[in-house]
């Protein structure tokens, strides 16, 4: 039996974990507040660093941010910040954490506005995935103009760590565009999904 044809990037090098978020996660579309603070917080993290090594602390996070309930995230005193900076699970940036906490707060203030985090994050591409039709990972681009414009209306509000960089592979990961490659098995599927 001959195997999909999966976006090079899931197995160039990587762990079957990895190739399992390709096939099961990534591109699909989210519509769960938690789930969209999961992934705010988890493309935060990685800022600097590769997706593999959050996707490997992936586990740690959940345990160290209370399951990504906002609420209780929003919570956390400088006691409970000084203890995630010893906890081996996570990356232990100080920056990157008091952000999440902050993050956290922000959400709550912007679910009183638009009811949920969900319908706000995806208003910026219109409510419906943005499907590309890429051919080769070169054409990929780490930036859009929806990912520019959702950066900044996220700055205005607080947020931390939502660059247009992070935000639009926030955008991949929850499935608000859709940049598998036309070739992968997973293209078609997530291009029908809503």
């Amino acid at each position: 039996m001959t195997p999909p044809v999966r976006c090079p990037w899931s197995y160039s090098g990587m762990s079957e974990a990895y190739v399992r978020y390709h096939d099961e996660e990534w591109g699909v579309p989210v519509h769960d507040d938690r789930r969209q603070f999961e992934f705010l917080l988890l493309e935060g993290a990685q800022a600097g660093l590769s997706w593999a090594t959050i996707l490997n602390k992936r586990e740690g996070y959940r345990e160290a941010f209370a399951g990504f309930d906002v609420e209780r995230v929003a919570r956390f005193d400088r006691r409970r910040i000084e203890r995630l900076m010893q906890f081996p699970g996570i990356v232990r940036n100080r920056l990157k954490i008091e952000a999440a906490v902050g993050n956290a707060k922000a959400v709550l203030k912007l679910q009183d506005e638009f009811g949920s985090l969900d319908r706000h994050l995806w208003s910026f591409v219109g409510g419906r995935p943005l499907v590309n039709r890429w051919t080769d990972m070169t054409q990929v681009p780490a930036t859009s103009p929806e990912s520019d414009a959702l950066s900044k209306d996220l700055r205005k509000r607080g947020f931390k760590f939502v660059g247009s960089t992070i935000l639009y592979a926030h955008m991949q990961a929850t499935g608000m565009v859709n940049d598998h490659l036309v070739d992968c098995f997973r293209h078609r599927t997530c291009a029908q999904a809503r």
